[in-house]
């Protein structure tokens, strides 16, 4: 069994490694071939990363009352990390959380 702490390490290191990858192609194909041809290749990927970005606010209200606060942006952050990340399936929510707070 994979320790807690350990858990929200791997799963943060896997959220930022999927940041870094969506940063990573929007800036090749901005600068090879400009801004417009960009957009479209990174587009999914800029949309899934918000979903987790914009779910912080969300995820400190969960930490912060332990699990009473559970807002809308959180709850979809969650179902996106479970849906792309084999690991966030085995995590709970406070782990998942926890890991949003460390992006």
């Amino acid at each position: 069994m994979i320790r807690p702490a350990l858990m929200i390490a791997l799963l943060a290191c896997s959220i930022s490694a999927a940041f870094a990858g969506s940063f990573a192609a929007s800036s090749a194909g901005t600068s090879a071939a400009g801004s417009s041809a960009s957009s479209g290749s990174s587009s999914g990927n800029d949309k899934n990363d918000k979903v987790v970005l914009q779910a912080r606010d969300d995820a400190a209200s969960f930490v912060a009352s332990d699990g009473r606060i559970r807002g809308a942006q959180l709850e979809a952050a969650l179902r996106h990390l479970r849906e792309r990340n084999a690991g966030a399936l085995e995590a709970s929510d406070m782990q998942l959380a926890k890991a949003i707070l460390a992006l």
